[in-house]
């Protein structure tokens, strides 16, 4: 049989969730975790990977055994589990279902601080200049218009494509947090905090709305902005056809 987990994670502590082998990840934590509760060797493949630092408040993975009968089975593995990763719930899928690749959406959030703020030193990137949001919302705008995102990605990785079909983009005031939303199909490695990054120099006003849009059609990671930092970035909700998951 064939299960989904749905879990969260702070990603302070972990060199991202792909099991690495001299870094301590969340794919090995959680599949630790599981071996042990269920008294057997546990693989996960998770719907995607997140980089080293980076937070996850909805993740999903599978696994596969022949059964699954253990009363509580969510409560053990998070009083097992450290703090800062936790366990939503369990559900049997189809056999064929995949994390990764029956994923048809995956929506990201990047948290900017404007005032110096100690309790959120690891939760947000804290900026002091003053940003021209309607200029970087112009400027985001842009991205969905786009599908070759090559400028954005990390260099020397393995892809087979850069295209990428992003359905929202917008930055928005919440309480003491300003929050860029991005939503598509897939991204690629590093590629939101590339972006965040371009905006914010719209936002300071070091690059114009047109400027981005030359930086996209260039293909080249050396025009495109700095990578923000990973602490600010959050996956926050991965979606999947509900025959999968209800």
């Amino acid at each position: 049989m064939r299960f989904f987990i749905q879990f969260s994670y702070f990603g302070k502590q972990y060199h991202g969730w792909q099991r690495q082998p001299n870094a301590i990840t969340v794919q090995e934590v959680l599949e630790k975790a599981m071996s042990t509760i269920l008294n057997q060797t546990i693989v996960l493949t998770g719907a995607g990977r997140t980089d080293a630092g980076v937070h996850a408040k909805q993740m999903y993975a599978h696994f596969d055994m022949a059964s699954l009968e253990i009363e509580n089975l969510e409560y053990k593995l998070n009083s097992y589990l450290p703090d800062d990763i936790a366990v939503q719930k369990i559900v049997a899928v189809q056999h064929d279902a995949h994390a990764r690749f029956n994923a048809t959406a995956r929506t990201y959030e990047y948290w900017i601080r404007q005032e110096k703020d100690p309790f959120a030193s690891d939760t947000a990137h804290y900026i002091k200049q003053p940003l021209d949001i309607a200029a970087m919302n112009t400027a985001a705008k842009i991205l969905l218009m786009e599908e070759d995102f090559e400028c954005f990605s990390k260099s020397n990785t393995d892809v087979y494509t850069y295209l990428c079909t992003i359905t929202r983009a917008v930055w928005t005031q919440n309480k003491e947090n300003l929050v860029f939303t991005i939503t598509a199909n897939r991204f690629l490695r590093n590629m939101v905090r590339a972006i965040v990054g371009t905006l914010l120099e719209v936002g300071k006003g070091k690059l114009t709305v047109k400027d981005v849009n030359t930086i996209i059609k260039s293909k080249d990671r050396a025009n495109a902005g700095v990578s923000v930092p990973a602490k600010g970035l959050y996956l926050t909700q991965v979606l999947y056809p509900k025959a999968i998951v209800e």
